[in-house]
């Protein structure tokens, strides 16, 4: 079973792959956080940092690191800007039989490596994935809508182990996800058309690396045990980056669509359900401001969503 680590047999080699772009001080919290994670024997680990062209103190920062500690570090440019070129780029150079991905904001749990463990104790596991858990750069509003949480990176599919697929809402996102090298090679590079690249919000690089594992087959577990936590700023936290990460989510949706389509009606090139939330969030808007009550935002997201769906699907250049 899952987290069963009396399975285990053979050694395991585990790279880390780190993107990260202009923020050389979480990182080195991200890296604290990998260098005090309790590492299983049996299981040998490195982190790689991939440094999508920053033009701060990261490649120092990095060093420093890999020079105090015991963990072993290393450092690999990538000139390319773009989450995708960074991840495409770690994961060739990485010569561990599984690959784990987290971003730079982000810091794993003390029992992070020992779920790894555990997970690829039994053969038939291609893949996990786990939560991620807010630690607030500010309060959390009372207006945020529970529906687009992913908006800020919290993503928390329960205390149980679900299979990915059809019975689990959610995808893998690519912040905290560990893949066998195999299921990597057969998947092919993460999508360089998507993805955030400097402020562009372009996302879905993860959603489309996602459906590509599903098609192959591929099996991965949901582990309520594979935790990290993920920094959520003050300025992430208003009504305007909602809005801009719903419509940048559609932009990524459409452009994904030029290239496979969902088997669901469409009206205009685009999904017709989408139309449907739409509608219903503007009756919702109107309802709302009609009786004077408060929560007009979180029926004006939907809205977003097809209005950059539209714009990726037809206008869109990437």
């Amino acid at each position: 079973m899952i987290g069963d680590y009396s399975e285990v047999l053979a050694a395991m080699k585990l790279t880390v792959v780190v993107p990260t772009y202009n923020r050389h001080l979480m990182l080195s919290r991200a890296l604290d956080s990998l260098n005090r994670a309790h590492v299983p024997r049996g299981m040998s680990v490195c982190v790689l940092v991939v440094d999508n062209n920053s033009h701060d103190d990261t490649r120092g920062s990095v060093l420093d690191f890999a020079d105090r500690t015991d963990l072993p570090v290393e450092y690999l440019f990538e000139p390319r800007l773009g989450r995708s070129f960074a991840l495409n780029a770690g994961i060739a150079a990485a010569d561990g039989d599984l690959i784990a991905m987290i971003d730079d904001d982000e810091e794993v749990d003390p029992n992070w490596y020992a779920a790894i463990y555990g997970a690829f104790g039994l053969p038939e596991v291609d893949f996990i994935g786990g939560p991620y858990l807010p630690r607030w750069g500010a309060p959390c509003p009372p207006w945020l809508p529970r529906n687009y949480l992913g908006a800020i990176g919290w993503v928390d599919g329960g205390d149980q182990v679900q299979r990915y697929g059809k019975g689990y809402a959610g995808i893998l996102m690519g912040g905290n996800a560990v893949l066998t090298r195999s299921i990597l090679r057969r998947a092919g590079p993460y999508s360089t058309r998507l993805g955030r690249s400097g402020k562009r919000l372009l996302s879905c690089e993860d959603e489309d690396m996602y459906v590509r594992l599903l098609s192959l087959g591929a099996i991965g577990y949901y582990l309520p045990g594979l935790i990290i936590y993920h920094y959520v700023p003050p300025e992430r936290l208003t009504k305007r980056y909602f809005r801009d990460w719903c419509f940048w989510r559609g932009v990524s949706r459409g452009v994904m669509d030029r290239c496979r389509r969902s088997p669901v009606a469409y009206f205009a090139g685009v999904p017709r359900y989408l139309y449907g939330s739409a509608l219903r969030s503007a009756l919702g808007i109107a309802s709302t401001i009609a009786q004077g009550r408060s929560g007009a935002f979180s029926h004006e997201l939907p809205i977003w969503d097809l209005a950059g769906f539209f714009y990726g699907r037809h206008f869109y250049k990437p």
